[in-house]
């Protein structure tokens, strides 16, 4: 998500969202900035991708975080290899001249400590929050991204009520997404402004009080324990105390949270994915044989 710190970033492995044209361009920059930096070793390339159009954020000649996930997700000891590359070994000889594409999803996820600082905002940012990763692997993108969730301590529901509150640039786009989790079985509650939007698009939901509006609000269902799953993509200024307010209480009272539209997709895709094909354990080494 831009503006969001790589280090926060949940991430996978191979990719399941680019077209194969996008895929040959970032390969076809990444070969050509390696050779015009004459870079021997690791490099670590942050792009972006809006409206069809590939964008080059940072190059970095050195080896990031992301290596030890690249490592685990491919079953290739990188660092090894790059370190003997950089000693002067040839990529053949090291046989590492090949592309290497899993047939599995492996997705990392940011381990985040909020729950040992009451009252703080969730929201993520520019500035690096999180104070470890996780991994999920799986055959199935939405299996992988539920395995990530769970090892990083968030608890997804099967079932229950899922609050959806959105900012108004977020507000159309929700609703094919709330339709999913309604499909799925969940109860959609919601605030008059997003539940207009969601009653429009023919959604049956459960209205609730904005704090301040009468009760019971949505803090009373976190803590009444209704509220299973948080929805909430942050707004301006003038409602971000109710919404901090909102997530901190999610918090204290250890409901998952959501603050992007692109987590609630995966979020979604993972509970469609589990409830059709349940979950498989394996051995790291199983995946990579």
């Amino acid at each position: 998500e831009a503006g969001i710190h790589s280090g926060d970033s949940a991430c996978v492995i191979p990719t399941f969202s680019l077209s194969k044209s996008m895929l040959d361009e970032i390969r076809k920059a990444s070969y050509a900035l390696a050779k015009e930096l004459k870079v021997k070793g690791l490099m670590n390339i942050q792009y972006a991708v809006k409206d069809g159009k590939l964008y080059v954020l940072e190059v970095n000649p050195r080896a990031s975080r992301t290596v030890p996930y690249v490592s685990k997700a491919t079953g290739i000891p990188w660092a090894k290899i790059a370190t003997k590359a950089m000693l002067g070994k040839s990529l053949k000889e090291l046989g590492a001249e090949k592309e290497i594409i899993p047939e599995h999803f492996s997705v990392k996820e940011a381990v985040f400590p909020f729950n040992r600082f009451p009252g703080v905002d969730p929201v993520l940012g520019p500035e690096m929050k999180s104070t470890g990763e996780v991994m999920g692997i799986d055959p199935d993108f939405g299996v992988a991204y539920m395995k990530a969730q769970i090892a990083a301590g968030q608890k997804i529901p099967m079932e229950g009520k899922v609050f959806i509150s959105v900012n108004d640039r977020d507000k159309r786009k929700i609703v094919d997404i709330a339709k999913r989790f309604d499909a799925l079985g969940y109860r959609v509650v919601s605030t008059s402004g997003t539940g207009e939007i969601l009653r429009k698009s023919g959604l049956e939901i459960e209205e609730v009080a904005k704090l301040g509006e009468g009760r019971p609000d949505v803090l009373d269902l976190i803590k009444n324990g209704e509220v299973k799953l948080l929805i909430n993509t942050p707004g301006d200024k003038k409602t971000k105390v109710d919404e901090t307010k909102i997530r901190s209480g999610a918090i204290m009272h250890m409901v998952p949270i959501v603050t992007t539209l692109s987590g609630a997709r995966a979020t979604a895709n993972g509970l469609e994915a589990v409830k059709k094909k349940g979950f498989k354990v394996k051995a790291l080494q199983d995946y990579h044989k």
